[in-house]
């Protein structure tokens, strides 16, 4: 829980990133060399629980991305072990464009209670809009899971959210987080194309790069409704996104959907 003002609001974290101790060091400083922003925390599960729950936040997404196919099966037993160990963490699979056996793999990930796959076309070096996605975000519309985006990046094409906007045209009814309030450094142009009945967006890493005006913006297009609190941990400390959300300036009932109810309707959670 988290009071500000004098009233006390449930937190859910929409998006955070948890590694195996052994890599977690190293992934947490890949991470931060590529986007040139210093990491003052490690993305390890332990670390995540204590420093979230300091700051208030009573459940998280977890997730982690798989830069090899290989690395696929790891990784959801990972998270899925994380979350047993953990109850308020909420697992999302890891995923990779060359999955052959996309029903199989989608079993497994359900078997294993995770709610949905996390993919990071940057990292991972593919299109949202690539053909052989499609029946990926088929299948997992069909099963009701959901798949989180890293959106946006003016350096490269892979995530662009006019990329996803394809998809949505041939697919309206898929439903997304579009992480990083629809696209990381992009929020104009995800402003411009991207909308649908079924995209979500999260606040994570982006309110410490843009106005609370552009924030505000980019939220009334989405919707309230459709926006959700994240914090990229271990991108950045979840006390000071709870200082920057709360900046927004936003009132009791927006806030309570934000940061809890819209995550606990997406995920069938009580509120």
């Amino acid at each position: 829980m988290v009071e500000h003002q004098g009233k006390t609001y449930r937190v859910a974290d929409a998006h955070a990133h948890i590694y195996p101790g052994k890599i977690a060091e190293k992934a947490t400083a890949n991470v931060g060399h590529f986007y040139g922003i210093p990491m003052d925390e490690v993305g390890l599960p332990h670390v995540l629980s204590e420093v979230g729950g300091a700051a208030g936040i009573d459940r998280f997404l977890v997730c982690s991305v798989a830069t090899k196919v290989e690395q696929v099966s790891s990784i959801n037993h990972f998270i899925a072990e994380k979350c047993e160990k953990y109850p308020a963490f909420l697992g999302l699979g890891a995923w990779h464009q060359d999955v052959g056996d996309i029903e199989g793999t989608l079993d497994e990930i359900e078997a294993l209670g995770l709610r949905g796959i996390k993919l990071h076309p940057d990292f991972q070096e593919f299109q949202i809009d690539d053909p052989k996605m499609l029946p990926v975000y088929e299948a997992c519309t069909r099963r009701g899971l959901i798949v989180l985006f890293h959106t946006g990046d003016k350096r490269m094409d892979y995530s662009s959210p006019r990329r996803l906007a394809h998809v949505l045209e041939k697919q309206p009814d898929f439903c997304c987080i579009a992480a990083h309030l629809g696209g990381y450094t992009e929020w104009d142009d995800a402003r411009a194309v991207l909308s649908g009945t079924n995209v979500y967006i999260d606040t994570s890493s982006s309110l410490f790069a843009v106005s609370p005006e552009d924030a505000r913006r980019s939220i009334a297009h989405f919707g309230i409704e459709k926006t959700m609190f994240g914090t990229d941990f271990p991108m950045w400390e979840p006390k000071e996104e709870l200082e920057r959300f709360f900046a927004l300036g936003y009132g009791e009932a927006e806030n309570r959907a934000m940061l809890y109810g819209n995550f606990a309707r997406l995920f069938g959670l009580e509120e």
